[in-house]
């Protein structure tokens, strides 16, 4: 079964939801030790999830600047892999900004969203003529009793695969 359609199942089974969660976890190695989760999914909304565990603690026993960080850069990238066409348009990570508000003491969640409004106006617009677009996406991480821990602006440049030029160097 494609990744496509467990993520379509997920939106309506939580069987799929864990399903959806391992596969992740597998397909993105580096992501594993820290135990993102995805909580919810819609087509146009994604929720997520970062453990208050050991591995993603810094110096002093609160969630690390990095793990938070790349709960962002998770959570927006892969809502917008669900809603573009992988095979008509490549996403790559631009620029990573975080501001860091609160000590994160307990587990965070990270929810973001967009509309098909959204991806008119601010990709497939664009990409009418220019060969890519970047696109800003905020997302705020709080914790479980609400405090607000981070915002991220999560840049990513998206371009139709028929743009892209890529050199091989030996």
């Amino acid at each position: 079964m494609d990744t496509s359609r467990i993520v379509e199942k997920a939106k309506i089974s939580k069987f799929y939801l864990w399903v959806l969660n391992v596969g992740l976890n597998r397909m993105i190695p580096f992501n594993k030790p820290h135990g993102f989760k995805v909580e919810e999914i819609r087509e146009d909304y994604i929720k997520t999830s970062l453990p208050f565990k050991k591995r993603n603690f810094n110096h002093i026993r609160g969630l690390h600047a990095c793990a938070l960080a790349t709960l962002s850069e998770f959570t927006t990238g892969f809502l917008m892999v669900s809603r573009l066409d992988p095979k008509k348009y490549r996403i790559i990570l631009k620029t990573l900004e975080m501001d860091y508000h609160y000590q994160g003491k307990m587990k965070a969640y990270g929810a973001f969203e967009i509309t098909d409004q959204w991806l008119q106006e601010n990709i497939y617009d664009p990409l009418e003529n220019n060969d890519a677009t970047v696109v800003v996406c905020e997302i705020k991480i709080h914790d479980e009793a609400g405090n607000h821990l981070t915002t991220g602006k999560v840049h990513w440049q998206v371009k139709a695969w028929s743009k892209v030029k890529t050199k091989v160097t030996a």
